[in-house]
């Protein structure tokens, strides 16, 4: 295990934003509409995030809800939202592209790779749709992805617990697996020990909603969830 694990936290409002670095996240992962997955955030939204907070902002660049298989139109948009967030600072960026037979899209994935120069890039839970799950991990570093997001293809990061930890295994240090899906405090710390990933992303929706103001509620159990990493920091030392 390494010796500083990353929580990641999903949202979708500057004031989640600010609660989550307040609370103890490492990184921010910036969207609109959590509820539809997350799609690409406003310039506003994103300008107004990055001038509040010190930690990393990661931005979604998603153009619609529904499958991650894009027309020519759409995968202009995706280029153009790229060069404005980059203008505007943002520390990295978070996408994914399939073909139709639910296979990475590395042709045009390696384009949005190059296009955002020396800012990082996620690919996300697009990946969960792949049916061979070693082949595609070859095909996201091929691209130069920097990091994976993935559940192992199941529900939640609970129930794919055996296919992460293959991949963590699989990828070495070629590129950072994140695991991410129904995490919270409660299962925060057996997903990682068994997972092996020393990223975690989460959106809490299985405490909270994405629509509720419970801001309280959502600062305690990042708290909580930062706390359980860094327990597992002091005994990963010995």
């Amino acid at each position: 295990m390494a010796t500083r694990l990353t929580l990641e936290i999903a949202v979708d409002s500057h004031e989640r934003a600010v609660a989550a670095e307040q609370a103890g996240a490492d990184r921010i992962e910036l969207c609109a509409d959590l509820g539809q997955g997350g799609l690409t955030p406003s310039i506003d939204l994103v300008q107004k995030v990055r001038a509040s907070l010190k930690i990393p902002v990661h931005t979604m660049v998603r153009p619609r809800a529904g499958d991650f298989v894009y027309t020519e139109n759409e995968f202009r948009r995706m280029e153009q939202d790229i060069a404005a967030v980059i203008d505007l600072g943002i520390d990295g960026l978070v996408l994914g592209i399939l073909l139709p037979d639910h296979s990475i899209d590395v042709v045009r994935t390696q384009k949005l790779v190059h296009s955002a120069g020396t800012t990082p890039v996620t690919f996300h839970r697009a990946f969960d749709s792949c049916r061979d799950k070693l082949q595609s991990l070859e095909d996201v570093i091929s691209t130069g992805a920097a990091r994976l997001l993935t559940s192992g293809g199941a529900p939640t990061a609970q129930e794919g617990l055996g296919t992460i930890e293959a991949l963590v295994k699989n990828a070495g240090d070629q590129i950072a697996i994140i695991t991410g899906a129904g995490i919270d405090s409660q299962n925060i710390a057996e997903v990682v020990r068994t997972s092996g990933a020393s990223e975690v992303h989460t959106g809490l929706s299985k405490v909270l909603p994405y629509d509720s103001n419970n801001t309280a509620l959502f600062e305690a159990e990042i708290r909580s969830c930062a706390r359980a990493l860094r327990q597992l920091e002091k005994e990963s030392r010995g």
